[in-house]
């Protein structure tokens, strides 16, 4: 599942257990490029990128084009933002029809699509991996004890979840229609509670029903949010019951491959961006957007392609084809991997490990985005993750970690006690750092742009930062570049609130770094680094 908080229902009122909606105070405006901006010089904690390029960068040239792989939904190739820094296969000649380079992918332009069809179709939508999980074990007709259990508990989670998105669409489904009835009367979605006064005293019961359900929210919501908030909800709900909690749903036939094989590897598309690429292009412009065309924004670093592999749908991605999407990168020469996505539970942890072991041999940096639970990743699971499955039990986290792996919660600009991002996962064992990740400004399909908040959008800020070095001093390993990113952090030295909650706590319960990425103090210890190295 893509980690961004933009999801159609996240913060907003209609989430309250009540059917009528919630006023929510105006929303404050984040600081114009904020993440790039320098605490000291601009009073937001971003990451000091634009003080990097005018202080330590100005009369440097990079030493490399940096490559890096963005696992995600998909992204917009053609993005007048993101178009010239699109990695372009060398070895390949585009629509011939021909694996030029021999490298098992046809036509790999721009990178691959792992959840494609050979015919051209996508996935969309996909199960959580709790509902195939769940469809995999009720089909088996003997279970040994461990299984039982196993099953006895995603069981009764799947049980209780659909119950519960199916009530919610029912009840937001009847205040949306009873919305549409009174929009229907007045002749507009625009409208107050005066407004309502004027539906006549004859009108039917349940036009008046509608209106009385209206009047008490439309005092503090306008009406055209009103009904923004009650699509959202609607969709979101639908989407549960119809797509992540069906398990009757199972669009991988849709891709061809044989699932069972889970070795295998030459499958899917040449399709990069895909039914949905809102989430991949957002990321894939903060990383790399170009920083002089005076158009949008503009990404973090400067010198960098972007490659494109589509694994993540609307649902949980699949252990397979994350395995596979980092092989691909790694293989036609990323430097650094992104991987915005998440999920609670894994089907195949150790196809993955594998795939990270690859990668960490190659000596290329994985960043994974910690997740939007608010919840403590030191306890709970939020795959795919560093630590290499021990035995044959996925969720018990072996001794042995990923060194080339950094594990990102998202921080707000709003600082002080507000500083880590109301919705971040957190852990003191198993998040690394924080970065930006709310309010982010960035590329969207179509020549778009838009405010996205989200570990999603914090990934790729630290992504942006590690190319950015890497660009400068690619002696670095992606080792290296992960010890340079969380030794030059910017300590957060008060308390703050742990996310969610009220509670405050050091910035130390919250990461293993107690920080922030910092690109002026990455760069500065990176020189250091590498002169210690010669």
């Amino acid at each position: 599942m893509t980690w961004n908080w933009k999801s159609k229902v996240a913060g907003i009122g209609f989430l309250a257990l009540s059917l009528s909606l919630q006023a929510q105070a105006p929303a404050e405006k984040a600081p114009e490029n904020w993440f790039n901006l320098d605490l000291t010089a601009d009073k937001v904690h971003g990451v000091s990128t634009e003080k990097a390029y005018k202080e330590l960068l100005k009369d440097k040239k990079p030493k490399k084009k940096v490559l890096v792989a963005v696992i995600d939904s998909g992204v917009d190739p053609e993005h007048e933002d993101l178009k010239d820094v699109m990695w372009v296969n060398p070895d390949e000649i585009a629509g011939n029809g021909i694996d030029d380079d021999k490298n098992g992918y046809v036509d790999d332009i721009h990178g691959w699509n792992f959840i494609g069809g050979a015919d051209g179709k996508n996935v969309n939508y996909e199960n959580l991996e709790l509902t195939r999980l769940y469809r995999e074990l009720k089909a088996k007709k003997k279970l040994n004890k461990k299984e039982k259990a196993f099953f006895e508990k995603i069981k009764e989670e799947y049980e209780t979840r659909r119950k519960e998105m199916k009530q919610r669409k029912s009840q937001y489904s009847m205040i949306l229609d009873a919305f549409k009835l009174v929009e229907k009367e007045l002749g507009t979605d625009d409208f107050t509670a005066e407004d309502l006064e004027k539906i006549p005293e004859d009108a039917s019961d349940d036009l008046k029903q509608a209106a009385a359900m209206m009047a008490p929210s439309l005092a503090q919501v306008p009406s055209k949010v009103m009904k923004e908030q009650l699509e959202g909800a609607v969709n979101y709900f639908s989407m549960n019951v119809d797509y992540f909690l069906n398990e009757d749903f199972d669009p991988r036939p849709t891709v061809g491959d044989n699932y069972k094989k889970q070795s295998e590897r030459r499958y899917g598309n040449n399709d990069v961006y895909g039914p949905d690429a809102e989430h991949g292009t957002h990321v894939a412009g903060i990383i790399a957007a170009v920083r002089t065309n005076d158009l949008g924004m503009m990404g973090v670093a400067d010198n960098v392609e972007i490659m494109s592999i589509r694994t993540v749908p609307n649902g949980d991605e699949r252990d397979k084809d994350v395995a596979n999407a980092i092989r691909y990168a790694v293989d036609n020469g990323a430097d650094i991997i992104n991987m915005s996505f998440g999920k609670a539970y894994s089907y195949n942890k150790k196809i993955v490990d594998k795939a990270v072991k690859y990668a960490a041999k190659k000596g290329v940096l994985l960043v994974h985005a910690a997740g939007n639970d608010n919840k403590n990743t030191d306890v709970e699971y939020n795959f795919p993750t560093p630590f290499y499955q021990k035995g044959k039990d996925p969720y018990k986290r072996g001794p042995k970690e990923a060194d080339n792996w950094i594990e990102v919660g998202a921080l707000s600009w709003k600082g002080a006690a507000e500083a880590p991002a109301v919705f971040s996962n957190y852990g003191a064992s198993t998040v690394d750092i924080f970065a930006p990740g709310v309010d982010i400004y960035s590329t969207v399909p179509e020549g778009e742009y838009e405010a996205l908040s989200g570990t999603s959008m914090a990934a790729p800020v630290v992504a942006g930062v590690a190319a950015l070095v890497k660009a400068y001093y690619p002696e670095l390993s992606g080792q290296e570049l992960k010890e340079c990113l969380e030794k030059s952090v910017v300590p957060i030295n008060y308390e703050v609130n742990k996310p969610g909650t009220s509670e405050l706590v050091k910035f130390t319960d919250l990461c293993k770094k107690g920080g922030v990425v910092n690109a002026y103090k990455a760069l500065e210890l990176a020189e250091k680094m590498v002169k210690e190295k010669k």
